[in-house]
């Protein structure tokens, strides 16, 4: 197979420990194993690769590791004691240890070279000299990987290089490097790495193991943020200066980095091996697209996965089930009405809301054929038009839709559970979801578990789990799919000099044509040759189709939207009404408005690691 899943990583056990020591540069044996022993045996060796691999983020966590609640996507219904409330009101600061990352991530980078340095120390027998070589490419990956989500968390970074850490080394000389030194540094070290994976591996010995498809994507990824306008001539960061004197972000703008983007991007793409997920079975264009839509997540091993991780669904989901209705279901991944409006129109295949007046009532395109009012009677749900069967009926069930959910994208049923729709499971029956006060998933909930935007986010609960009796299922988070390279290309291409409009189409193209939708330039005939028009129009595509995937938050940082799309009051449902069609009024009340200054662009280092390494340039503005 081409893809690898991230499975639940071996802990070291018994006679093997690794752990941190009293800096987080230090390496601990434990008193039981000299590093002698642990690589002159195949298992231990690959413990220790495991140990390596453990480092990697939780991406479905809505603290620590997933920024999806900081950014304009989503809207989590707990208001207080969260670290991503301190971002969106703009009082986080180096005071405070939320989302430190640098010690955790430098650890792991340790650990990578200390198994660089020492795996072909691994003679025994049944580790071949092609595996030998494997593992090290692994240890090399995430190494530079573990670099690379510093450098999107904090920009610049400290590069080791092949060194290992120094716990002697005295912290006045230590500081970042520049710009270009880290991403140059990075981005030879996927391509180092490349060489020596595996095309695709059996992913039921080894599921998750990285292969040369997950290095050269990474590469896209980092050669996408730096050619984009925060590490691409950044006014606000051109007088950062570390203490040898050099200028660490680039002076002026270089076009041949969207060359580079682009390059690395098609890379990925011509490696021939991967493809987007679709579900051919179906032979009606929207069912096709809401179910293929959702089966990069629920078909496991699919060709569009690149690099992901398999996880137990009772996390994710019991936050995306409406509470009062289902057991365990707690209500508390909402999209943000913003998300919501961004979803494309079937039939015209244009995007509804183009912005918002001041009271934020939505600018609604008139040839999207988007209604923003109203409702519409015995509206049959697309996903209940399927043959599920549900218990104590047989056929679908009307509802009284608003209209702004009628004639929406694949994507959008697919994503999207909205106030006034049923929820439908096979174990207990259709549930009409309402969240208003008094509804069925009531606002103002005793326990403070219910919605609070008037949607959830659906995408990755399956209805045909049994969640009343806790059988919550399993999805595969992707750190990296095909559906991505495919918009960085096309993002590239569209950027660099001369412009490729032909290939920048041809491959949004490709995502839009999954979901059902027309080609963007017949949607929009108005983008052959309007760089800026595809340049929005392409933001819009990438905010839906990677929609939840920790994405946007980083999007909107680099591309530098953040200022006008973070900032200022957010708006929901009026779920403080008492009935559904009032509830379906829009309201800034009870929401945080977002809150985005130009320092917010990158993380400040954690004071108590200033204090640590104390000659270390802190980012501009903090």
């Amino acid at each position: 197979m081409k893809q690898q899943f991230l499975y639940v990583l071996v802990c070291f056990a018994g006679s093997i420990f690794f752990s941190s020591c009293e800096s987080y540069l230090s390496h601990y044996m434990g008193d039981q194993m000299t590093i002698e022993e642990v690589f002159s045996k195949k298992e231990t060796t690959e413990q220790y690769l495991a140990k390596v691999y453990s480092y990697l983020p939780n991406e479905i966590r809505a603290v620590w590791e997933a920024m999806t609640g900081c950014s304009d996507e989503a809207y989590y219904s707990w208001t207080t004691g969260q670290m991503f409330q301190n971002q969106n009101n703009g009082s986080w600061s180096p005071a405070l240890p939320d989302y430190h990352q640098w010690s955790h991530y430098y650890e792991a980078i340790n650990q990578a070279t200390v198994f660089i340095d020492h795996v072909d120390e691994c003679r025994d027998e049944k580790v071949s000299d092609m595996r030998r070589a494997e593992m090290k490419a692994e240890a090399r990956f995430l190494r530079a990987y573990y670099y690379f989500l510093l450098f999107r968390q904090y920009g610049p970074i400290y590069i080791w290089g092949d060194q290992a850490a120094d716990i002697n080394i005295r912290p006045e000389e230590i500081d970042r490097h520049t710009v270009d030194y880290c991403v140059d540094f990075i981005a030879g070290e996927f391509d180092k790495a490349a060489e020596d994976l595996s095309l695709t591996v059996n992913e039921s010995a080894w599921g998750a193991r990285v292969t040369k498809g997950t290095a050269l994507a990474a590469k896209s990824r980092l050669l996408l943020y730096a050619a984009r306008p925060l590490y691409n001539g950044c006014e606000f960061y051109k007088g950062m200066t570390n203490q040898w004197g050099e200028k660490m972000f680039p002076q002026a703008k270089e076009d041949a980095k969207w060359r580079k983007a682009a390059d690395a991007a098609k890379a990925v793409i011509d490696l021939g091996v991967y493809e987007l997920y679709q579900d051919l079975a179906e032979t009606d264009p929207l069912q096709r697209g809401i179910k293929s839509y959702q089966g990069i997540y629920f078909k496991k091993w699919n060709k569009e996965l690149i690099w992901a991780r398999y996880y137990d669904g009772e996390v994710w989901n019991a936050r995306c089930l409406p509470s009062g209705i289902l057991e365990g279901g707690i209500a508390g991944y909402g999209p943000s009405m913003k998300l919501v409006d961004t979803y494309p129109m079937q039939e015209s295949g244009r995007f509804p809301v183009s912005g918002y007046l001041a009271d934020g009532t939505p600018v609604v395109d008139p040839q999207s054929g988007y209604i923003a009012d109203g409702f519409t009677d015995n509206w049959i749900h697309p996903i209940e038009k399927t043959d599920i069967s549900v218990k104590d009926r047989e056929v679908p069930l009307p509802i009284k839709v608003h209209n702004s959910c009628v004639g929406r994208d694949a994507r959008f049923y697919a994503s999207i559970l909205f106030n006034g729709a049923y929820w439908q499971t096979p174990y207990n029956g259709a549930k009409l979801v309402t969240f208003y006060k008094g509804g069925t998933s009531s606002y103002g909930q005793a326990s403070g578990d219910f919605n609070k935007v008037g949607f959830l986010f659906r995408r990755m609960t399956d209805p045909a789990n049994n969640y009343v009796a806790n059988e919550w299922g399993n999805f595969s988070w992707p750190y990296i799919r095909l559906g991505e390279v495919y918009l960085n290309y096309a993002e590239a291409c569209n950027e660099m000099s001369p412009r490729n409009e032909k290939e920048a189409l041809l491959y949004i193209n490709k995502i839009r044509n999954r979901s059902g939708l027309k080609k963007l330039e017949i949607a929009y005939p108005e983008v052959i040759g309007n760089q800026e028009l595809f340049r929005k129009l392409l933001q819009k595509e990438r905010a839906v189709e990677m929609a939840f995937e920790n994405l946007r938050y980083w999007d909107e940082r680099t591309w530098m939207i953040a200022a006008t799309e973070c900032n200022g009051p957010r708006y929901g449902l009026n779920l403080t009404a008492t009935n559904y069609e009032d509830s379906w009024k829009r309201t800034d009340k009870n929401f945080t408005p977002l809150v985005f200054e130009m320092k917010h662009s990158l993380f400040p280092i954690y004071q108590g690691q200033l204090d640590e390494m104390r000659n270390i340039t802190q980012n501009t503005g903090w």
